[in-house]
């Protein structure tokens, strides 16, 4: 009896595009892009929450403003 070799595996193309695509992404995400700094993150947070509180408080005046028309307007018939 003889020592039995086994065949390499194939390896589809679809395997080989999709090790590429994922090396790809990994080498441009951590040399091709340039990312802020971690005080303009800072900044941007704070102004989307300033941002969203305004914008809040804007919609909750509308809101209570058709409330107040609204119950109003019911009251009169």
């Amino acid at each position: 009896m003889g020592v039995r070799i086994s065949l390499p595996v194939p390896v589809s193309k679809y395997t080989m595009n999709l090790k590429n695509f994922v090396l790809e992404a990994y080498d441009e995400m951590r040399n091709k892009v340039t990312w802020p700094k971690y005080s303009f993150l800072q900044n941007s947070a704070v102004l989307v929450l300033v941002a969203s509180l305004i914008f809040a408080l804007f919609i909750g005046g509308v809101d209570l403003g058709f409330e107040n028309i609204m119950t109003w307007f019911y009251d009169l018939f």
